[in-house]
């Protein structure tokens, strides 16, 4: 085309030198380039933002938000200098080789820019859908982000050096192990990224406990080679993705899922304190409207089976008889039955432990109603102080190791007999002497 605007400007007296000839095409070129450029970006992107804005799809605004039609529109225009290099300068033009080979860098460079903006708007959109976010979307574009990389990276050094793209192929082979070495933990990461996936072990958003990484806290991102906690103080911890399927961890997705959050503590009771219930303390337990039913029940057992075997019911180990701790033991499972913040449809039960020197254990297991932490820990406390407070109604006492303030009341009681002592020593020696 070069050569056909010369020998035309000829014909008709115009005469140009190759020099001139070539600054004119390179300026048409140019010119253009910038139309182009000015009605892609000030005219069609114009038009594609603002429909982007009024539109309510997420799709749309994601799309735009993440640069992917004004890179798309910078490809498209790389691709219209390197046609128009190959429609105006002559093939044995150098200039020609040089515009055409710029513009294939141009064209794969935004290429890539363009498949990155497309990724970050597939993320953008999986982050909002429930169903997506269960799937490692961050580890996923990042391993198809460096995939692409790699290739629009082979593509250029073969452009740059004119060699097929399977000559430096061939090459890489003979550097596997390298690779290997470098890439190690991102292939370690997508391969876990597709484990915990696939098996549904872990999402964002999902409560991990990690005590080997001092995680404790929520996901908030999974990524390729690393997933980072919010641990409850605020701090981020860094865990490598691939030790998430070499190591155990756990996740509270279950308990969240259930819809109730397992209460499992114990009250030590003081062994000193248990004894069989007298007549005198049953008649006042039966007023109790959670102890009435359960009352009435086993002392029509307890009678039964003593009359039936004859029993001398004069001496107390002769017999069945109720105890305190027993009966504390019945009142706290209808107090837990009757509660309205814990849940009747899973586990429940107060159960006696093995007693040691610290008192036996009487330990609650049941599960809330609620799973949010601190409404969680409103209601096990509230129960556990209602024990407390009832406990000397049953005649029981919680196991507790001296204190200092013992100490101090033992010393002073001490002090205060043998100040008696003495004063009565002295009143009866002064008795004596008149």
């Amino acid at each position: 085309m070069q050569q056909q605007i010369t020998d035309w400007l000829k014909n008709h007296g115009v005469e140009f030198s190759d020099v001139t000839a070539l600054a004119s095409v390179l300026g048409l070129i140019v010119l253009i380039s910038i139309v182009v450029h000015l009605i892609l970006h000030r005219v069609v992107l114009r038009f594609v933002e603002n429909r982007a804005r009024q539109s309510k799809k997420l799709w749309k605004r994601s799309l735009f938000e993440n640069k992917l039609f004004n890179r798309f529109a910078l490809m498209v225009q790389g691709i219209i200098i390197y046609i128009q290099a190959g429609l105006w300068l002559t093939p044995e033009s150098v200039v020609l080789n040089w515009v055409q080979t710029l513009s294939l860098l141009w064209i794969q460079l935004y290429a890539l820019l363009t498949v990155f903006s497309f990724l970050d708007a597939l993320y953008l959109i999986g982050q909002k859908n429930t169903e997506a976010r269960a799937l490692p979307l961050k580890g996923i574009m990042q391993s198809i982000k460096i995939v692409a990389f790699l290739v629009v990276g082979i593509s250029v050094i073969s452009l740059l050096i004119g060699k097929s793209p399977l000559l430096i192929l061939s090459g890489l082979g003979a550097m596997t192990a390298v690779v290997m070495l470098v890439f190690k933990d991102p292939i370690l990461g997508l391969v876990a990224g597709i484990q915990l996936s696939a098996n549904d072990m872990l999402e964002v958003g999902d409560w991990l406990e990690m005590p080997q990484y001092g995680a404790d806290g929520d996901v908030v991102e999974i990524g390729l080679t690393t997933v980072k906690v919010q641990n409850w103080d605020k701090t981020i911890t860094s865990i490598p993705t691939y030790a998430l399927i070499s190591n155990s961890f756990k996740n509270w997705r279950g308990m969240t899922e259930a819809g109730g959050r397992r209460i499992k503590r114990s009250v030590l009771i003081d062994s000193s304190s248990v004894e069989f219930l007298s007549d005198e303390a049953i008649e006042k337990l039966s007023h109790s409207k959670l102890l009435a039913p359960y009352l009435q029940q086993k002392l029509d057992e307890v009678k039964k089976y003593n009359e039936e075997n004859g029993l001398d019911m004069s001496l107390r180990i002769n017999g069945r008889r109720l105890t305190n701790l027993g009966t504390f033991r019945a009142y706290l499972l209808n107090y837990l039955k009757n509660h309205p913040q814990i849940h009747q449809e899973m586990t429940l039960m107060g159960r006696q432990l093995e007693s040691s020197s610290n008192g036996i254990p009487l330990e609650i297991y049941a599960f809330t109603k609620t799973t949010e932490w601190a409404v969680y820990e409103g209601v096990q406390s509230d129960i556990f102080d209602h024990i407390f407070a009832v406990l000397p109604e049953f005649g029981l006492r919680v196991h507790q190791s001296p204190t200092g303030y013992d100490i101090r009341s033992l010393t002073i009681v001490r002090d205060t007999d043998r100040s008696k002592q003495t004063t009565q020593a002295v009143e009866a020696e002064q008795n004596k002497s008149s």
